[in-house]
């Protein structure tokens, strides 16, 4: 039988699998749990993987010992560090080869198919890659901690924070503040119980009422924008002196605000021509081409 192909796009929230035939043709897909490879060392990721390999096999009508003749790519959230990457690569596997990448890596493949530029991650975490001939620029990625500047997480614990301040009468509140109070409980010993549990996607999950308020012209909802593209601002600064003549933006948060992209930056901004899982796909194909 050809080559077959699975490419993994494995995020914080959910774990995306696809089986393409030696063409690239997609044969089935199926959806998981989360897989960020920093999350009790990988092994919900370990799972979830197999789980959706087993999935996409059946779907396709394919015998599952031919996941022996299958090249597959894994783009993992949390796999910013090279050890992470080489640790989730090396567990027991049923695939001919395996090759795992950071996410941002399927994402920019997806994004280019193949063509110099960049693009940008802007959803629960954030991150930056880009292709200038054969030099390979990364930025950002470095987890909620201490990076993911442009993430929803990111500007949802300063929505949070903020509204602290506002309802602890350092000013005055706003609508924005307001509903997320009452989001988060209705008062601010309620809201601190929750922000000692929440995770960045908690945080994150407060960016559709952001953008809400945002659309009304809500004052924090507007002072915090500015904050998120100067963020952005310093990544595309960041991409120009290297040289890129383009950036896209992938991520549901990074979506919702490209509108506002193109109008800041104009042509710089480019619409990804494939999501990140195609991406994850490419990469298999190109890195075991001759395997």
């Amino acid at each position: 039988m050809p080559k077959l192909y699975l490419g993994v796009d494995g995020g914080g929230t959910n774990c995306r699998v696809r089986l393409a035939d030696e063409n690239l043709k997609t044969l089935a897909e199926a959806t998981n749990g989360r897989s960020n490879l920093q999350l009790e060392d990988g092994d919900p990721a370990y799972r979830s993987i197999m789980d959706g390999t087993r999935q996409v096999f059946e779907k396709a009508g394919i015998d599952y010992a031919e996941t022996a003749n299958t090249y597959a790519c894994f783009g993992m959230a949390g796999a910013r560090l090279i050890s992470a990457r080489d640790e989730f690569e090396a567990r027991d596997w049923p695939f001919a080869r395996v090759k795992v990448y950071d996410d941002i890596d399927i994402a920019r493949a997806g994004a280019h198919e193949g063509e110099d530029g960049a693009v940008i991650i802007v959803g629960t975490g954030s991150a930056g890659l880009a292709l200038v001939g054969e030099e390979r620029h990364q930025v950002g990625g470095w987890g909620f901690p201490v990076g993911d500047q442009m993430s929803g997480a990111i500007l949802g614990r300063e929505l949070a924070r903020i509204t602290v301040e506002a309802h602890d009468g350092f000013f005055e509140p706003t609508p924005l503040t307001q509903a997320v109070l009452d989001r988060l409980g209705g008062d601010l010993d309620t809201l601190m119980d929750w922000s000692f549990k929440a995770e960045p996607a908690d945080f994150g999950s407060l960016m559709p009422l952001f953008i809400e308020y945002y659309e009304k012209g809500d004052p924090i909802a507007r002072k915090l924008m500015d904050l998120q593209l100067s963020y952005v601002d310093a990544y595309v600064s960041w991409f120009k002196r290297r040289g890129v003549e383009k950036m896209a933006v992938v991520g549901g948060f990074g979506r919702r605000l490209n509108p506002l992209f193109v109008e800041r930056y104009g042509s710089f901004i480019v619409d990804p021509r494939s999501e990140p899982l195609h991406g994850a796909v490419l990469l298999a194909h190109q890195h075991f081409a001759n395997a």
